[in-house]
C-alpha cells in the first residue's frame, strides 16, 4: 500500500489516524510539527500528506505551501485535516494548496475516500 505522513500535534488525532490507515495497509509516517513533517517530507517521500492546519509554529498553510513550492514535494498530494469548518477555511485550504479537505472530527468513510481517490489520481 502507500507511504503517508501525518502531521498531526494532538496525540489523539494522531493515534486514530495512523490506527485508521494502518488498518488498510498503509505505512503511516508521523510528525508532531510542520518542520519535522516537511523533514520527512523530503527525505521519505510519502505518496500523501495528512496535514493539521493548526499546529505549533509554522500552521499547516504555510507547510504546504513550502511542500508544493519544493520540486522534491511539489507533486505529493496534501490533505488538510482541521477543525476549521467554514468555507472560508476549506478556500484558504485550496489556495494554500491543498488537494483536499477534511474536516475534524474525522468520518473514516470520507478519510479513506479521499486517500483512495488522490492515491488513485497520483497512480494514473
Amino acid at each position: 500500500m502507500a507511504k503517508i505522513l501525518i502531521i498531526e500535534d494532538n496525540p489523539t488525532n494522531m493515534k486514530l489516524t495512523a490506527m485508521l490507515l494502518a488498518r488498510v495497509g498503509h505505512q503511516v509516517l508521523q510528525a508532531v510539527d510542520a518542520e519535522t513533517g516537511m523533514a520527512l517530507a523530503l527525505t521519505d517521500r510519502p505518496d500523501l500528506i495528512l496535514m493539521d492546519l493548526q499546529l505549533p509554529g509554522m500552521d499547516g498553510l504555510a507547510a504546504t505551501t513550502r511542500l508544493k513550492q519544493s520540486p522534491i514535494t511539489t507533486n505529493i498530494p496534501v490533505v488538510a485535516l482541521t477543525a476549521l469548518a467554514m468555507k472560508e477555511d476549506q478556500a484558504r485550504a485550496m489556495t494554500a494548496g491543498c488537494d483536499a479537505y477534511i474536516a475534524k472530527p474525522i468520518k473514516y468513510q470520507e478519510l479513506y475516500a479521499t486517500v483512495n481517490t488522490l492515491l488513485a489520481a497520483r497512480q494514473a
